[in-house]
């Protein structure tokens, strides 16, 4: 059995964002299929794309896992639904819960279904600095960058980021 790492973006702004944050990141570890190995501190960050909406709470967790790509995303869909995610009615709009693999493994993948290492990623304060808190060093496996120096250069002052509490 082969152990994979992956970093998960996680992400609530709808009800308790918190423990919706919280929640869907205990809901991560199964015992001999994924274990948590690292956590981000909790943000409080403005919405990105879609602005008429409430703030999130965001989060990034480094995890080790014997599931493959399409089966980790398998999994991070159901424990979205069972937070009470359902069909989303506006792009990059309110939800109670998202979880999203950034980074598999130094893994790219481009499909209809997937796309690693997540494809905007590089372009998102609220998932570059909390994966900086865990290791700023990551490299990008398309970029060639670390996490670090992609959080240096993003030139956007309206992703607003701040610590939680």
């Amino acid at each position: 059995m082969k152990w994979h790492t992956a970093y998960i973006s996680v992400g609530s702004n709808l009800g308790d964002k918190l423990d919706n944050c919280k929640k869907g990141i205990a809901a991560l570890s199964r015992e001999g299929v994924t274990t948590v190995t690292a956590r981000s501190c909790f943000y409080k960050t403005d919405p990105v794309d879609y602005m008429a909406q409430d703030w999130f709470i965001n989060a990034a967790v480094k995890i080790l896992t014997v599931l493959e790509p399409l089966s980790l995303l398998d999994d991070l869909k159901k424990i979205q639904r069972r937070a009470g995610r359902t069909h989303d009615p506006i792009r990059f709009g309110p939800r109670i819960l998202d979880l999203d693999i950034i980074f598999y493994d130094e893994v790219v993948i481009d499909s209809e279904v997937i796309v690693l290492p997540h494809p905007r990623m590089h372009k998102r304060c609220f998932v570059l600095k909390p994966i900086c808190d865990i290791d700023p060093q990551t490299i990008h496996p398309v970029l060639k960058e670390d996490v670090q120096t992609l959080l240096s250069n993003l030139d956007d002052d309206t992703q607003g980021v701040e610590r939680y509490p």
